[in-house]
């Protein structure tokens, strides 16, 4: 991956966005990383990869609900300060 400072980012940002099409480009401000810049599509892509995992959580979370593996969130608490005291 490429890497601008904000500064170089910012005046050739034109160029910026050329680059991106191709893959990411990061930026950063005092030589720390604070953006990177993506193309549309490859946003699309991690959206929808996003969506199918959080699909795929609710899912598996809907699966433990059926098959009773659920914990009321007392116990949950009441284990884990055992675990810290014990």
């Amino acid at each position: 991956m490429e890497i601008l400072n904000a500064s170089d980012a910012k005046r050739e940002f034109g160029e910026v966005l050329i680059k991106a099409q191709h893959g990411p480009v990061g930026i950063n401000r005092n030589g720390k990383p604070v953006a990177v810049v993506i193309s549309a599509a490859e946003f699309a892509q991690l959206e929808a990869l996003k969506e199918e995992h959080l699909r795929e959580a609710i899912q598996e979370g809907i699966a433990d609900l059926q098959a009773g593996k659920v914990t009321d969130g007392k116990a949950v608490m009441d284990k884990l300060r055992k675990r810290i005291s014990g």
